[in-house]
C-alpha cells in the first residue's frame, strides 16, 4: 500500500535541494482564500456560498473544532496501514471524492480532471448527476478508477431508470441516493445575482446525454435549448419523495445503495430497515437547510443508532487530515472530500485536485502516527476530548 506520509518529505526534498517549492499551500484551510483570487465571482457565488446566512456551514468547522485529539505516546507502531474496504471497495485510506456538480465552473475540463485525480491516486470518484460531463465521458477519464454514482432521483421513472443503466454499464459500482436536496436550498449569493447554471444547461450534461430524456424532448436540444431547460426543471425537483421510493432503485441498481443527507438517528434507523447498505451523515455541506445542525455534531447519536447494521460515511465541514481522525473516531467508517479538492481543481486544474489529495492524505498519516493510531480502523472517541 501507498506510504502517503512521503509526500511531506518529497515536499522538503525539493525545496531543499531544488529550490522549489509547491505553487499551491499545504494548509488546506487556506486554499479558499487563494481560489477566490483566482476565479471569477459568478463561479466563487456558487461554489463556496451556503444557504441562507451561512449559520450551518459555520457549525460544521466549529464542531471539528470542539473535539481535540489526544495523542498517545510510546506505541512502538513503525508500519502504517491506511488501507480499507467500503462496501466491497477496496481503498488505500478511507477518502473518497464528494460528488460535486457543475465543475466545469472551477475548471474547463471540470470532473474529467478530477476523476483523472482520482485514479492516480487510486481513491474512489463519486459521479454527481449534476455534472458538465456525461457517465460516459467520467468513466473515459477514469479509466480503471473505481467510481460511485450519485442520483439526484429525477420525478421522471423512465429517466431514473436509464441513469442507473448508464451507471451501471459504465463501471460505477455503488449508487449514492441524495436525500437532502429534492429541492434546491435558499442561497442568497446566487439568488442575488439571479444566477443558477442548470437555466442555461450548464452542469446537465447526464441529461442532455440521455436517450430516455431526449427521447421526451420535440426537437434536438440543439433546436430548442429552453425545452430541454424547461424538461429538466420538471424533473429535478422532487420534494414527494418516500422511503418506499428506494424499492425502486433495488429494482433496477445491482450493486450496494447509500442514502447520503442523515443527520437524524430517527432517520438512519429508517434508512437500515429500508434495506440501505450505508449512510452519509452529512447537511450538504451547509448549502440546503441554514441554521441545521452540524454534521459532525450528528455522527456520534447516528452510528450509535445503526449499531454496527451498515456502514457508516461522512461529509460536511472536512478540510484537514485530522479532521478526517476525528470523524473516523466519531463513528465514519470513511469520508468525502468536497470543497477543498474543488479549490486545487480550480488552481491547478488535475494536478491540483492531486496536490489537495497528497495533503490531505500525507496530514492523515502523519498525525495518526504522532497519534499513537497507524491504523484509522483502530479510532474510537476515547482518542478524542471534547471541549
Amino acid at each position: 500500500m501507498p506510504n502517503f506520509g512521503d509526500h511531506q518529505s518529497s515536499v522538503y526534498l525539493e525545496g531543499m535541494f531544488n529550490g522549489g517549492t509547491p505553487q499551491l499551500t499545504t494548509n488546506l484551510v487556506q486554499l479558499e482564500e487563494q481560489a477566490r483570487a483566482a476565479l471569477p465571482a459568478e463561479a466563487m457565488g456558487y461554489i463556496v456560498p451556503s444557504a441562507g446566512d451561512g449559520a450551518t456551514a459555520r457549525a460544521n468547522r466549529e464542531a471539528f473544532g470542539r473535539w481535540r485529539l489526544v495523542p498517545r505516546m510510546m506505541r512502538g507502531e513503525v508500519e502504517r496501514d491506511l488501507s480499507c474496504t467500503v462496501l466491497g471497495t477496496a481503498m488505500p485510506a478511507p477518502v473518497l471524492l464528494a460528488p460535486i456538480g457543475v465543475q466545469t465552473l472551477a475548471h474547463p475540463e471540470g470532473e474529467l480532471a478530477t476523476a483523472r485525480a482520482a485514479a492516480a491516486l487510486g481513491l474512489t470518484y463519486v459521479h454527481s448527476t449534476a455534472a458538465s460531463h456525461s457517465f460516459e465521458q467520467v468513466a473515459e477519464a477514469s479509466g480503471t478508477g473505481s467510481r460511485w454514482y450519485q442520483l439526484y432521483y429525477p420525478t421522471d421513472p423512465d429517466v431514473c431508470r436509464s441513469f442507473l443503466e448508464r451507471a451501471q454499464a459504465n463501471g460505477f459500482d455503488a449508487l449514492v441516493v441524495t436525500l437532502d436536496t429534492t429541492m434546491l436550498g435558499w442561497r442568497p449569493a446566487d439568488l442575488d445575482r439571479g444566477y443558477l447554471p442548470f437555466l442555461k444547461n450548464v452542469g446537465v450534461a447526464n441529461y442532455l446525454t440521455d436517450p430516455a430524456f431526449l427521447a421526451k424532448l420535440d426537437k434536438p436540444v440543439e433546436e430548442d435549448p429552453a425545452a430541454a431547460t424547461s424538461l429538466w426543471a420538471r424533473m429535478f425537483p422532487n420534494p414527494g419523495l418516500r422511503w418506499s421510493d428506494l424499492s425502486f432503485l433495488r429494482e433496477h441498481w445491482s450493486g450496494p445503495v447509500v442514502v447520503k443527507g442523515i443527520v437524524s438517528a430517527e432517520d438512519a434507523v429508517i434508512a437500515v430497515d429500508h434495506g440501505v447498505d450505508g449512510i452519509v451523515v452529512s447537511n450538504h455541506g451547509g448549502r440546503q437547510v441554514d441554521g441545521s445542525i452540524a454534521a459532525l455534531d450528528a455522527l456520534p447519536a447516528v452510528a450509535a443508532a445503526v449499531g454496527g447494521r451498515t456502514t457508516v460515511l461522512f461529509d460536511s465541514g472536512i478540510r484537514t487530515g485530522t479532521d478526517v481522525m476525528k470523524a473516523l473516531a466519531l463513528g465514519a467508517d470513511a469520508v468525502l472530500l468536497g470543497r477543498p479538492f474543488l479549490y486545487g481543481l480550480a488552481l491547478g486544474g488535475q494536478q491540483g485536485v492531486e496536490h489537495v489529495l497528497r495533503c490531505l492524505l500525507a496530514e492523515l498519516d502523519v498525525a495518526l502516527t504522532l497519534s499513537g493510531s497507524p491504523d484509522p480502523k483502530t479510532l474510537t472517541p476515547e482518542v478524542l476530548q471534547r471541549f
